[in-house]
C-alpha cells in the first residue's frame, strides 16, 4: 500500500505551464512591444480604465492580466509604494493575487458566464470601492463568450466607471468582440513567439529541471509549438516524462516518436526522389513510413515544410546559417536548391497544397498521397511557359518536349542526375526535333484564307481571325492583349483586366487548326507589354483630331457655333470630311453650304 506521505508529495506535483508561469513582465517573453507601452504608460500616469488583450492560445493573455492587476495594486515591500510596472513580489497585494485570494481582484470566465444576468452582478460591484486594494479589477477571460445583451449591458459602465475600477479583457476572438467595446478599451494583440525565443526558455527550464536535452530535440518542439509558449511547455514536460528512462540527454528521435513526426531526413529523401522522377522509390518509401503508422498526412504536410524550407534558402541563403537551424536542414537545403530551380519549387508547393486538401477529404488518404507524389513525380520534367516559348523561340524548329513519363525503374530520370542545372531550367528538359508537318496526321480544316495562311505580323493574326468570323477572339486581340514579343509561330503577351481566363489556349486552339504552323501563346508575368491595338488607335485618332481642331478654318467654325464639338473624323480619299456635332449651338440657316 502506497504510503500516503508520498502519493500527498506526487498530487503537489505543477506542470511546468503552471510552475515556470510570470509573475512580472520581466519574465515575459516575446511581448516587448507591449510591455514597452505599458512600461511608458505606469511611467507617465497615462493609466487606462480598460485593456483587452488578444492573441492566439498560449501567448500570455490571461498572465499579463494577472500582472497588470499586481502592478496596479503592489505598495512595496515598505507598504508605501505606487503603481508600478515592476511589482515587487512581497507584499501583500501580490502574494495575494498570485495565491488568486485578493476580494478585489476578480476573474470572472466569460465561456461560463455569459449572460446579463453575470453581468449585471458584475455592475452591481463595481459601485463599491475597493476592501483594501488600491483599484478593484475585473479580468474577463474569453470575453467574446459574452451574449449581446451582455456586452450592451457593460456599455455604460465601461465607457464611464468609477475611478477605482479596472477592466482586463482577455480573447482568443477578437473580431466576435462588438466595436462598441473595442472603442472603449485599450487594446494589445500579443503576438506568436519565435521559434529561437522559445527555444532559449526551454532550454532554461530544461537546465532548472535537471534534464538534458539536445538542441534539435529542443529547436523541434518550439516548431510545433507553433508559437504558443505554453503548448511548447506542455510539450516539454511530456517529452521529459516519455524519456525518464533514459541515462543520458533526450534526442530528437524522443520527440519524433512522442510527436508522431516523420524523420526530416526521410522527408528529404522522400522529395528528392520525387523531383527526379523516381516514382517507384518514392512509393516504396511512402508505402514503408505508412506501415510503421506514419499519417499520409502528416507525411505531406512535411513535404510542403521541405518545399517551403528550400524556397527560403533559394531567395535568402544566409538563413542557414542560423544558430537554431538543424544541421541536416543546412546541408540538405544547400543542396537541393542547387539543383532545384525556384520555378519547380513553387510549382510543387502548389500542387502539394491542392493535393493536400484532396487528400484530407479523400475516402483513402494514403491512395490519394501515392497519387499525389505520382503526379509531382510526372511533372518534375514539365519546362515553364516561359522555359518552352524560350526553346521554341531559340532551336530553329525545336522546341520543349511534353512531359515523359519516368521510367519506372528505382533509377528514374536518368539514374538520379541532378533535378535541375540550376539555371532555371526544367530539370533535364532535352529539346527534341519537331516533326515534319507532313508525318504529323492533322484532321481536316476548312479552306485557310489565302494569303493569311502564315501570319507574320500581329495584324495579320487580327485580319485572320476578322476572315474566319471569330468575333470575340477578334475583340478580345484588340482590346485586352499587351503585346510583349511576336514572331511567326510564337505569341506572348501581357493580359489585360478582361482578359478571359481560357484566352491563350482558345488563341493556340485557332492558330494551329486555321494556319500551316505551330504556335505556342504564352502569358507573360514578368515582361510588361505595350498598348492594346485599340489603345494605339484611340491615341493615333486622338492626336489627329486635335490637329484638325487646331487648324484655323476649324478654329473660326468652333468660334462661330459656341459649344459645337468634333465627334468624328471621316476620310473620303486623301480629303478629310469632318462631322461637327453642334451641341447647344445657335441655329443659323443664312450659312452657305461652302461656308459650313
Amino acid at each position: 500500500m502506497s504510503d500516503p506521505k508520498d502519493i500527498s508529495e506526487e498530487a503537489e506535483y505543477q506542470v511546468l505551464a503552471r510552475k515556470y508561469r510570470p509573475t512580472d513582465f520581466t519574465a515575459l517573453i516575446g511581448q516587448d512591444a507591449m510591455v514597452r507601452t505599458l512600461k511608458n504608460a505606469f511611467e507617465s500616469g497615462r493609466l487606462a480604465h480598460a485593456f483587452i488583450l488578444t492573441g492566439v492560445r498560449g501567448v500570455g493573455k490571461t498572465t499579463t492580466a494577472r500582472i497588470i492587476a499586481r502592478a496596479l495594486n503592489c505598495v512595496g515591500p515598505d507598504g508605501k509604494g505606487e503603481a508600478t510596472i515592476e511589482p515587487c513580489g512581497v507584499c501583500e497585494f501580490c502574494q495575494a493575487i498570485a495565491e488568486d485570494r485578493l476580494v478585489d481582484v476578480l476573474e470572472m470566465d466569460a465561456a461560463s458566464r455569459t449572460g446579463v444576468d453575470d453581468v449585471r452582478e458584475l455592475i452591481e460591484g463595481v459601485r463599491y470601492k475597493p476592501v483594501s486594494a488600491r483599484y478593484k479589477v475585473y479580468i474577463i477571460d474569453e470575453v467574446h463568450m459574452l451574449s449581446r445583451n451582455a456586452f450592451n449591458a457593460l456599455l455604460k459602465t465601461l465607457e464611464e466607471p468609477p475611478a477605482h475600477v479596472k477592466f482586463i479583457f482577455a480573447t482568443t476572438e477578437i473580431r466576435k468582440v462588438p466595436v462598441t467595446v473595442l472603442s472603449r478599451c485599450q487594446r494589445f494583440d500579443l503576438r506568436r513567439v519565435d521559434i529561437e525565443t522559445l527555444s532559449e526558455n526551454f532550454k532554461q527550464i530544461a537546465e532548472k529541471e535537471g534534464v538534458k536535452i539536445t538542441d534539435t530535440a529542443i529547436s523541434l518542439i518550439a516548431r510545433a509549438a507553433d508559437g504558443s509558449v505554453r503548448d511548447g511547455q506542455s510539450l516539454l514536460d511530456q517529452v521529459i516524462a516519455t524519456g525518464a528512462e533514459e541515462s543520458e540527454e533526450l534526442s530528437e528521435d524522443i520527440v519524433r516518436d512522442m510527436l508522431g513526426l516523420a524523420d526530416r531526413e526521410r522527408s528529404f529523401d522522400l522529395f528528392e526522389l520525387v523531383m527526379k522522377g523516381d516514382v517507384s522509390g518514392a512509393l516504396e518509401m511512402l508505402d514503408g513510413d505508412y506501415a510503421n503508422g506514419a499519417d499520409p498526412i502528416m507525411v505531406l504536410q512535411d513535404l510542403l515544410e521541405v518545399v517551403h524550407w528550400l524556397s527560403r534558402v533559394k531567395v535568402t541563403p544566409e538563413i542557414v546559417d542560423g544558430p537554431m537551424v538543424p544541421e541536416a536542414d543546412c546541408e540538405r537545403g544547400k543542396d537541393l536548391t542547387e539543383r532545384l530551380s525556384m520555378g519547380a519549387l513553387t510549382r510543387s508547393w502548389q500542387m502539394l497544397l491542392k493535393g493536400l486538401r484532396e487528400a484530407q477529404t479523400a475516402p483513402s488518404p494514403i491512395q490519394a498521397a501515392e497519387m499525389i507524389l505520382i503526379r509531382l513525380a510526372y511533372l518534375a520534367d514539365l519546362p515553364t511557359p516561359a522555359d518552352a516559348v524560350k526553346a521554341m523561340a531559340d532551336g530553329s524548329g525545336e522546341s520543349a518536349p511534353a512531359p515523359q513519363a519516368p521510367p519506372p525503374s528505382g533509377g528514374g530520370n536518368g539514374g538520379g542526375q541532378p533535378v535541375n542545372n540550376g539555371g532555371g531550367q526544367a530539370a533535364q528538359a532535352q529539346v527534341v526535333p519537331e516533326a515534319a508537318p507532313q508525318d504529323v496526321p492533322q484532321a481536316y480544316v476548312e479552306p485557310i484564307v489565302e494569303g493569311l495562311a502564315s501570319p507574320e505580323t500581329f495584324e495579320d493574326v487580327i485580319a485572320l481571325a476578322d476572315k474566319m468570323n471569330e468575333r470575340i477572339l477578334r475583340a478580345n486581340l484588340v482590346n485586352n492583349v499587351h503585346l510583349v514579343r511576336f514572331e511567326p509561330g510564337t505569341i506572348v503577351f501581357q493580359p489585360g483586366d478582361n482578359t478571359p481566363r481560357e484566352f491563350s489556349q482558345e488563341l493556340t486552339r485557332f492558330l494551329n487548326g486555321t494556319t500551316d504552323r505551330r504556335w505556342v501563346v504564352s502569358v507573360s508575368m514578368d515582361e510588361k507589354g505595350g498598348d492594346t491595338v485599340q489603345q494605339r488607335q484611340d491615341a493615333i485618332y486622338a492626336e489627329r483630331l486635335k490637329e484638325i481642331s487646331e487648324t484655323p478654318f476649324m478654329q473660326t467654325v468652333l468660334e462661330t457655333f459656341p459649344g459645337a464639338e468634333i465627334s468624328e473624323v471621316r476620310e473620303i480619299g486623301e480629303a478629310p470630311d469632318i462631322d461637327v456635332d453642334m451641341l447647344d449651338a445657335p441655329s443659323d440657316e443664312n450659312i452657305g453650304e461652302d461656308d459650313a
